[in-house]
């Protein structure tokens, strides 16, 4: 069974489970009981097997201290967490009458890492009220011990896992008319981004061992960094990939936290996935790292973070929002420069998910002119991909992949590649959602070789990083009395502010000389104020890809236009028979 329809079967069947809380909880709501106990089933799944075994251990050394338990309990169970509770899921059910009593029961005999860090976060207490008062709790246990609902790792892989609760998440987010792509970003995404931060590693191309670190500052359920670990578990790479994440939302962190800990040999990865907001509470304040993999939320204010980032933002270069401040209204500039703070100073290298808004929003002198600015002059920038439009789950618009890298090769120094890979796609057969697009196996093979060989063609220019920038001069023209005479001051002409303009001088162009050539023989009498002179950088990506089409004739314009009245009267006449 293929990657794809078992997760969707999967997903189809919790989300009929979901169905027979109807009545008592709203579509969307279902999430609030389905995602928890899809987790409890998932880690019950796999402590099934050696279940007996912990009892009898449990009995063993009853009066032995909690440390000690719990080092042998992990040796019995092979994974850093267990359950001493004399229950399963599937007893549990054969005694409908406690069931109540026995579930809680049940929950407290899970080891402490998985009781606070994410059954709690889950908020889980509240949903068992509620399912008691409704009778609805045995009815949907039952639903997750029958034999389709075999979530073990023989049946569904941890990769599959992922996938299936960001799916649900999906499901339940447009129940609500949410926004499920803050957490969804498709999986050929991430594959995509992936080759393109590996693709240049001599140590991982090359198959060397060695130990490497990776961050996502916005993590959501994990499928970044699952992925990112998969490129190397799949290849057989000799290569330690320690993943490191943080996440805001209490339930998605709880799925990654419980995906990254299923996954670790001793639980010590799972440590370094944090609950927090990362603009205002970073959780990984001394650390920087090999790579770095995000999709940061668009259009999303940092209003409540305001303070926070405003007094990490006056430390300068000792805080990561020195170079500049976006507006209140988008804060996914600031997730840009956390990422360029957080990125090894020798070997970081990133690849970050954006909308069309960083690339040119704000005049020069602005935050986000200013924080383009320092990208570019540190020379920090890479590489810009233009993604296809309808590849999203939540989104048509536009979006971008930056490339962020502190060890650029000789040839890629103070460059920048701009690759369109807009129209590198397979349709759908089936949109799901605003997702009718694939990115396909051969479309990414395609973007990476078009990013690796690093050459001009029809789908990627180079430029230097000063061809964005800008000088913004301002223009004075002469203020003049009613008499049309000169207004002085000091012997010097005073400006007439209504008169007053400005011009964007490139960076590699002369301003005396831009002067003379564009604004002279227009108004001879003009100076530039000096003083007011700005340089501002933005990257108008679209323009450098334009390709002029010329417009249809008149003649078959009008052809189309009768071909279209002509199908209309036909429906007119289907419509009102006349």
């Amino acid at each position: 069974m293929s990657l794809t329809s078992n997760v969707t079967e999967k997903a189809n069947l919790l989300w009929n489970i979901a169905e027979k809380l109807t009545g008592s909880y709203k579509p969307h709501e279902y999430g609030l009981v389905i995602l928890p106990l899809t987790v409890i089933r998932r880690f019950d799944c796999i402590l099934e097997p050696t279940h007996e075994k912990v009892l009898a251990k449990a009995k063993e050394i009853e009066k032995m201290p909690e440390a000690i338990k719990s080092v042998q309990f992990q040796q019995i169970t092979g994974h850093p967490f267990y359950n001493t509770s004399n229950f399963t899921l599937k007893t549990l059910v054969e005694n409908p009458n406690q069931i109540n009593k026995n579930f809680e029961n049940y929950l407290d005999g899970f080891s402490a890492n998985i009781r606070e860090e994410i059954i709690a976060k889950f908020n889980f207490a509240e949903q068992l009220k509620r399912l008691k008062q409704k009778d609805l709790l045995l009815i949907v246990l039952q639903e997750f011990v029958s034999e389709k609902a075999d979530f073990s790792p023989k049946k569904i892989s941890n990769i599959e896992m992922g996938y299936i609760f960001e799916e649900l998440i999906r499901r339940f987010s447009e129940a609500h008319n949410e926004d499920a792509g803050q957490h969804y970003t498709p999986r050929e995404v991430i594959e995509l981004m992936t080759e393109l931060l590996f693709i240049d590693d001599e140590d991982i191309q090359k198959k060397k061992e060695c130990s490497k670190s990776i961050y996502d500052p916005a993590c959501g359920t994990g499928g970044m960094l699952s992925v990112a670990s998969e490129y190397i578990e799949t290849r057989n790479l000799p290569v330690t990939l320690e993943s490191y994440g943080q996440e805001i939302n209490d339930e998605t962190y709880a799925i990654c936290k419980a995906d990254i800990l299923i996954k670790s040999k001793d639980g010590k990865q799972a440590e370094n996935i944090r609950n927090g907001n990362t603009l205002s509470d970073d959780k990984f304040p001394k650390l920087t790292f090999d790579y770095i993999l995000s999709n940061p939320p668009f259009g999303r204010e940092w209003k409540n973070e305001k303070a926070a980032v405003e007094k990490e933002a006056d430390l300068g270069e000792n805080g990561r929002f020195g170079p500049g401040l976006p507006k209140i209204s988008d804060s996914q500039m600031l997730f840009m420069m956390n990422i360029i703070a957080k990125m090894d100073k020798e070997n970081g290298k990133s690849a970050v998910i954006h909308n069309g808004s960083p690339l040119f929003t704000g005049d020069a002198g602005s935050g986000t002119s200013n924080i383009r600015k320092y990208i570019l002059e540190h020379d920090l920038l890479d590489a810009i991909i233009a993604l296809p439009n309808d590849i999203f789950y939540n989104t048509g618009i536009a979006t971008y992949i930056w490339i962020f890298n502190n060890r650029k090769s000789a040839e890629r120094k103070n460059k920048v590649q701009l690759i369109n890979a807009n129209s590198l796609f397979e349709k759908r057969r089936k949109a799901l959602g605003n997702k009718r697009n694939d990115i396909s196996e051969a479309n990414i093979k395609q973007i990476v070789e078009l990013y690796n060989k690093f050459e001009e063609n029809e789908l990627s220019k180079i430029f230097d990083t000063k061809d964005f920038g800008y000088t913004t001069i301002t223009v004075e023209r002469p203020l003049k009395d009613e008499k049309g005479e000169f207004v002085l001051k000091n012997g010097k002409k005073q400006p007439d502010s209504s008169l007053r303009d400005t011009e964007n001088v490139p960076l590699k162009e002369d301003i005396k000389e831009y002067f003379k050539r564009e604004v002279l023989p227009f108004a001879p009498d003009a100076w530039i104020d000096e003083k007011k002179n700005v340089v501002g950088y933005e990257i108008p990506f679209t323009r450098y890809f334009y390709k002029y089409e010329a417009p249809k004739p008149s003649a078959q314009i009008m052809d189309e236009i009768k071909e279209l009245e002509k199908n209309l009267a036909g429906s007119l006449t289907e419509i009102f028979g006349e």
